[in-house]
């Protein structure tokens, strides 16, 4: 016994001499864990990015409330209202001004290459707000003359050296759905799952470029209310107030709308959270048959121990914190990769995958739930274990 709490007093590190024993497969667990921390943050980076991705013009309007068509599924499928409705809403007396949108794919000719390729054009009267960007509003007054358009400089490259060519002075022009037009100016915005690249146009223009669409149809109406209201009750109160033919909503439930359109309605929740349940899956095998191994051949080590009168959960702790250790030293390297992973993504995609703290945490939870439902596991070895049998 006095052995015993010699020991006891010196607090031999005994889980990390056990994991340094062998470097080499030390080296390998972390690399099988940091790999499983990969993937895992890079499905789910997918995931998320692509559903904020899908909202990256929806954040940016200007109001507290949106009306749409209760046809419309998503961004990629609105239906018209009639426009009128937004000067019924004005009969509130908490809204205080509307802005009527138009919302449609049309096609972009490079001016570069002279290909062409779908674009999300918005279309509005540049008196009224439309993004909470403070420097928009002097954008936006370029648009009073026709044919002109604002492009949206974080478009993917295919669309044209356009932002590069507006900054350096140059006059830039290209055809949209055939018609001649001018960039009068530069915004950023950001594509989306559905849309590659953006641009903005006036009312006038935008039913110059899209003839079929008529004249007093929208697809997006926005809502301003006055500071203080409750945006809930306007809500229901403006539901019931207006006709059928078009639905009222907060912007937050606007953005919500999107996302669970992409989550519920495609395959793409389900295909990226499958990957990452595989990577858990390979990460729990790969640490399991690490620890498993390990006690295996240290079974006359730890015999001889409970001999000395350690008792089998002391031992059992020491399993376990070999499984903690390995979780945090398989995390670290998988985060930084995830980092890395991000930027190059954001760079190539210009999709807005960022490495949130909630998504750090969970990703971090799950290696170590890992790590530690893997020793659990392996710790059976060592409670079947007879020191008898052993000798």
């Amino acid at each position: 016994m006095e052995l015993k709490n010699i020991f006891k007093k010196r607090k031999i590190p005994l889980a990390w001499l056990l994991l340094t024993r062998q470097p080499l497969r030390i080296l390998v667990a972390i690399a099988g864990i940091a790999f499983a921390g990969i993937l895992m943050f890079m499905q789910l980076g997918f995931r998320d990015g692509l559903f904020d991705a899908s909202v990256t013009v929806h954040k940016l309007f200007d109001a507290d409330l949106v009306l749409i068509s209760p046809r419309s599924k998503s961004s990629i499928s609105m239906s018209g209202f009639p426009r009128r409705r937004l000067v019924q809403a004005m009969a509130h007396k908490d809204v205080t001004g509307t802005t009527a949108v138009n919302w449609n794919f049309l096609l972009w000719r490079n001016p570069e290459n002279l290909s062409t390729r779908s674009i999300l054009a918005l279309g509005f009267e540049p008196s009224n707000p439309l993004l909470i960007d403070s420097d928009f509003e002097r954008k936006a007054k370029t648009l009073k003359n026709k044919g002109r358009v604002l492009f949206d400089d974080l478009s993917r490259d295919e669309f044209g050296p356009i932002s590069p060519w507006f900054k350096s002075g140059r006059v830039v022009e290209t055809e949209v759905a055939g018609k001649r037009v001018r960039v009068s100016g530069i915004v950023s915005l950001g594509p989306s799952f559905g849309a590659d690249g953006n641009l903005i146009t006036s009312s006038e223009t935008y039913l110059e470029l899209s003839p079929g669409n008529p004249k007093g149809s929208i697809e997006i109406g926005l809502v301003r209310l006055a500071k203080g209201s409750d945006i809930e009750k306007v809500v229901r109160s403006l539901n019931i107030s207006l006709p059928s033919d078009v639905k009222v909503m907060s912007l937050k439930s606007f953005i919500d709308f999107e996302k669970n359109y992409w989550k519920s309605s495609t395959s793409i929740g389900f295909i990226f959270t499958l990957g990452a349940a595989m990577g858990f899956i390979v990460g729990c095998v790969i640490v399991y048959q690490i620890l498993y191994s390990d006690v295996s051949d240290h079974l006359p080590e730890y015999a001889t121990l409970m001999a000395m009168g350690y008792n089998l959960r002391t031992l059992l702790g020491v399993v376990a914190r070999e499984g903690f250790i390995l979780s945090i030293m398989g995390y670290i390297p998988a985060y930084l990769a995830g980092q890395a992973l991000y930027a190059l993504v954001r760079s190539s995609t210009k999709l807005p995958v960022e490495m949130s703290f909630s998504r750090a945490s969970i990703i971090f939870c799950l290696i170590l739930f890992m790590c530690m439902g893997s020793a659990l596991a392996a710790m059976k070895k060592l409670a079947d274990a007879d020191p008898a049998e052993i000798f």
